[in-house]
């Protein structure tokens, strides 16, 4: 008696032109739905939005009580307290607090973006390069990291800042961006290293594909979530130094409109008009506190440990 003929799975078809699939781990159905059901993300999202949007458009915002122009003072109102159409009162040059505040939002934010835009290209490139080909590439990167990681840190932002002849957004977000890149590159370049050994990199590497081609077309895409997730929490840090630079009187100056100057300028009136001070505090700390909570919780939800 004959035994019945088992069934086999037809065997993979190999892929055409010596083509690897990239292994990238399937995002989970209904990840963004879930997101968006939960307080602790829906909170910061809208709050960074809303934040977004008065940097973006300041008019918008600051004529809601009919004075939107940070520029229209009058000396006679210096310092006054809150007053009809004036909800935040005035400041030492008789302009409406409000309207200032909603302006610095511009400033601030703007400085944020672009130096995590910066940081984050710097580490992609130098933490990719490391991770993958190590050997001397990797401790070139590496002993160039410690060297920013064992320098102090506002000391050197102060000292560079220090060499330019105008404090720009620009050359603000340059300087921030030269001592910042370290923290997100060694994430990078522990990402990548992770990656380097799977099976699918090994396969496209037996199958002739170049380094740059498994760089870009394997590597990259499944490393670089970790960092892309610490761009939020990376742009609350750059806007509180960003803050403290102007406070300490390095970064942004006036005519420049920024949560920072408006703090520089109220240290010297803080105890005879403490809404100076308590105002522009007070939106900086709710944008650095919306972007870190909202970095928090998508490094949750795609960390796969964390869940």
């Amino acid at each position: 008696m004959t035994s019945p003929l088992r069934k086999t799975a037809p065997a993979p078809a190999e892929p055409a032109d010596g083509a690897v699939p990239v292994a990238v781990r399937p995002a989970e159905p209904g990840t963004l739905h879930r997101l968006l059901r939960r307080p602790r993300f829906v909170l910061p999202l809208a709050l960074v939005l809303l934040l977004c949007a008065m940097a973006a458009v300041p008019q918008a915002f600051a004529g809601w009580f009919g004075h939107g122009d940070p520029h229209q003072c009058a000396l006679e109102h210096s310092g006054q307290g809150p007053a009809a159409g004036h909800p935040f009162g005035y400041d030492v040059q008789g302009c409406d607090l409000y309207s200032n505040v909603v302006h610095g939002a511009r400033d601030s934010i703007s400085i944020g973006l672009l130096t995590t835009v910066l940081t984050l290209v710097v580490a992609v490139v130098l933490g990719s390069l490391a991770g993958y080909f190590g050997g001397v590439t990797d401790m070139i990167v590496s002993r160039l990291m410690d060297v920013f990681f064992g320098f102090p840190v506002l000391v050197g932002m102060i000292v560079v800042l220090e060499t330019f002849s105008v404090h720009s957004i620009l050359s603000v977000s340059l300087v921030l961006a030269l001592f910042s890149w370290p923290v997100l590159t060694r994430v990078m370049r522990s990402s990548v290293l992770a990656v380097r050994g799977l099976d699918y990199v090994t396969a496209a590497r037996e199958l002739g594909a170049g380094p740059l081609r498994i760089l870009l077309r394997h590597a990259l895409p499944n490393a670089i979530m970790p960092v892309a997730v610490l761009t939020s929490i990376n742009i609350g840090g750059v806007i509180t130094a960003e803050a403290a630079l102007t406070f300490l009187g390095v970064g942004l100056t006036a005519p420049a409109i920024s949560w920072g100057v408006q703090l520089n300028t109220a240290q010297q009136y803080f105890t005879t008009h403490p809404g100076l001070l308590l105002f522009p505090a007070l939106f900086l700390s709710l944008a650095v506190l919306g972007f870190v909570l909202l970095g928090d919780c998508l490094r949750d939800a795609f960390d796969p440990r964390l869940r």
